[in-house]
């Protein structure tokens, strides 16, 4: 069994704005009279993200563009670069898809992460999601069940730290050894009694993993 794997959400926990958020402002406003009936569990999460990812209509050279100029916490690849130099394995967890998440990671030059996400591509001018119902990880929310993939990691790691920041990320806490939890993540953990270590970037994560002797502290 491996030592230790951490495990991070993406949009709102590495990016500081949510993929989705960007594309429906800059190219499908009427996309916002949609969130009442998605927060509201009248939509599914899959859905509304489907929706508005087939409504960017534009080149794949201007949906990259964007996507290029999505903040990160600009701490991110050095954290990635120390759990790996240091005996852990790092995983991106996310029910966005994972088109534009490699783009990003190629971007900021991250290696040897992998991605557990909804599969994404590029066609007529939008981005498709390809949702596999007969996949071990399937979710008919969310396209992918963070819960299982958590689940399945704790096979093969002793030790499996997460990081989130909204709803999607309240199941996997139940299941992660340490969350860290950011923004409206708090509140939710707090409501269903799961313990979790609040933070608002990844250089306090490192501060606690330095503290516990996971990450050296010179």
């Amino acid at each position: 069994m491996k030592k230790w794997a951490f495990v991070s959400d993406f949009d709102g926990t590495i990016s500081k704005r949510d993929f989705y958020l960007i594309m429906m402002d800059k190219y499908f406003p009427e996309g916002r009279k949609l969130m009442p009936k998605w927060k509201d569990g009248e939509i599914k999460d899959i859905d509304f993200l489907n929706k508005v990812f087939t409504s960017i209509n534009q080149d794949e050279e201007q949906i990259i563009n964007d996507i290029y100029s999505i903040e990160i916490d600009e701490y991110v690849p050095d954290f990635i670069k120390k759990v790996q130099q240091n005996g852990g394995d790092f995983y991106i967890l996310s029910a966005g898809t994972d088109y534009y998440i490699y783009h990003l990671l190629k971007k900021y030059g991250v290696e040897h992460v992998k991605v557990f996400s909804n599969e994404g591509h590029y066609h007529e001018k939008n981005v498709h999601m390809n949702i596999d119902e007969n996949h071990q990880h399937y979710s008919e929310r969310y396209g992918i069940d963070k819960s299982k993939v958590i689940q399945d990691l704790k096979k093969e790691y002793e030790t499996v730290f997460f990081i989130g920041d909204s709803e999607p990320d309240s199941h996997p806490a139940e299941y992660a050894d340490i969350t860290f939890a950011k923004n409206g993540l708090q509140d939710l953990l707090r409501k269903k009694d799961i313990a979790f270590v609040p933070v608002e970037e990844f250089r306090e994560v490192e501060n606690y993993l330095k503290e516990k002797g996971i990450l050296p502290n010179p």
